[in-house]
């Protein structure tokens, strides 16, 4: 199988792509990271990141806050984390979903085995057993402006991986970051000995 490089001018474009940060990582808030690109264009991107679970919210406590435990006949909730997903919009949540379950043009699709979707009714659906196999609920995301991306691609923030169905949902959230790392061929414990050189 022959690789094809795109031509030089040619836009990059993230979309469907796992953003694994590099050891060097600055903001903190993406350290050891690893995030799940739903779309990108010349207008900037957003993902969502995989591996850092709150440590204290579940999916069934966040369904209880929005009410819709009791509007839904008080049903039985996933006991399935609630993720960190990312500094932007702290309020707003998103399930990263195995694409069996759409709800029209509120899916994105992005990737052959990974769809998001960002309204309410994918949680009541969960609720009534007609969600997805596979789900991870996210509250908030990673968000960068035209350009920015590219630049911390450049500058060596990040290293890109293809998503993949077993990455994003059979991995545990702590072995997402080494995973994704080997998936590319590189062994974690010679990157993190590089950190910090020239």
């Amino acid at each position: 199988m022959t690789e094809t490089t795109p031509p030089a001018d040619a836009p990059l474009d993230l979309t469907g792509k796992l953003l694994v940060a590099m050891p060097g990582m600055e903001d903190m808030r993406f350290s050891r990271s690893v995030v799940c690109i739903c779309a990108h264009s010349e207008d900037g991107a957003m993902g969502l990141i995989l591996n850092k679970p709150l440590p204290d919210l579940r999916l069934p406590a966040l369904l209880e806050h929005l009410d819709l435990l009791a509007e839904n006949g008080n049903q039985h909730a996933p006991d399935a984390p609630v993720h960190f997903g990312g500094p932007v919009e702290h309020g707003r949540g998103f399930v990263l979903h195995s694409p069996d379950y759409s709800c029209g043009g509120a899916t994105l699709r992005v990737t052959p085995d990974i769809a998001m979707t960002g309204t309410v009714d994918i949680l009541q659906d969960m609720l009534h057993g007609r969600g997805p196999a596979q789900a991870h609920m996210m509250l908030g995301y990673a968000g960068w402006a035209p350009g920015q991306l590219e630049a911390e691609m450049l500058a060596n923030g990040w290293l890109s991986v293809d998503a993949t169905a077993a990455l994003v949902f059979d991995t545990p959230p702590p072995a997402q970051w080494e995973a994704a790392l080997r998936a590319l061929g590189v062994d974690p414990v010679m990157l993190s000995g590089a950190a910090g050189r020239a």
